[in-house]
């Protein structure tokens, strides 16, 4: 039923990007609430991007970030929209150094955890930059790309 429900929502969304003209406007709290919704994800916002990630506010544009501490099942999603291509290049850098840093963490808890860890990534594509660590992080990151794009 729920690959219906996401085949039905792939779709519905497709007509809408191609019904649309010009750059499309993107809110990424709101590409973060379909996020939440579709991957029941219980996760606090993150107020100050710099304190946790390092990242220079004045490379970011705007941004969503939810964190899930719980170790079983450790989520960390952080969604930018940076100012331009230099900012989004220090943005992946930040990010990256942080996955790295959840990387090394992760691989004193398991090796499933570590692999999955390992597993995820970070992206950056016109200006967006992501980092997505979850047991899920490739199909969150197709959701984020179908909402941008």
């Amino acid at each position: 039923m729920k690959k219906v429900i996401a085949l039905a929502l792939a779709m519905v969304m497709c007509l809408a990007a191609f019904a649309g003209c010009g750059a499309k406007e993107v809110k990424l709290d709101e590409v973060m609430k379909t996020i939440n919704t579709e991957y029941k994800l219980s996760l606090k916002s993150i107020d100050d991007l710099n304190k946790y990630y390092q990242v220079n506010n004045d490379d970011v544009k705007q941004f969503a970030a939810e964190i899930n501490g719980d170790t079983n099942a450790p989520v960390e999603i952080v969604l930018v929209e940076a100012k331009d291509k230099d900012a989004a290049a220090n943005v992946e850098k930040a990010l990256q150094a942080r996955l790295t840093s959840i990387v090394n963490m992760y691989g004193s808890y398991t090796p499933e955890k570590k692999a999955m860890a390992e597993a995820c990534k970070v992206t950056n594509e016109n200006n967006f930059v992501t980092m997505i660590v979850a047991d899920n992080a490739a199909d969150i990151l197709n959701t984020f790309n179908q909402q941008v794009k």
